[in-house]
């Protein structure tokens, strides 16, 4: 069986079995840090961040996006 394969969205690093990763669900009003399960990571639209520095990029660039 092939597993899947996640890709951190700000290093590009992959991992079939991601281990303190986050997944965040956001949308233009309302963003979600989730720790990471496979019922999130697999949910439409889902970012996959291989830790908490890298969700902190995505956190940081969203406020400024949507503050600015």
């Amino acid at each position: 069986m092939i597993g899947t394969s996640y890709r951190c969205e700000i290093c590009g690093e992959e991992s079939e079995t991601p281990v303190r990763w986050f997944v965040i669900h956001c949308g233009t009003a309302e963003l979600t840090v989730i720790k990471w399960t496979k019922e999130a990571a697999d949910a439409p639209h889902a970012r996959h961040y291989c830790g908490e520095a890298h969700a902190q990029v995505y956190i940081s660039r969203w406020f400024e996006a949507f503050c600015g």
